[in-house]
């Protein structure tokens, strides 16, 4: 039998203008979206590092995270 022992998962997110509105209301819903993605790691109590947050030129948002999987132990990936 098997069993994990530690466990995390690596994404690269990209949070995305949206197309249907105004640019400078497009960017301030995508600040509130990763500050609201941010609040909902804290709140589920989800082990994470953020490994780099890149705010790019039209306002999107690239971050690469490592997070917690499922409740699995993280060990020392979040080192």
């Amino acid at each position: 039998m098997k069993r994990i022992k530690e466990a995390c998962i690596c994404q690269t997110l990209h949070f995305m203008l949206s197309e249907n509105v105004e640019r400078t209301l497009a960017v301030k819903f995508v600040k509130d979206e990763v500050e609201k993605y941010k609040s909902s790691l804290e709140r589920n109590n989800t082990k994470y590092k953020i490994i780099e947050e890149t705010i790019q030129p039209d306002g999107s948002v690239i971050m690469k995270i490592k997070k917690q999987y499922n409740y699995s132990p993280v060990g020392s990936y979040l080192d």
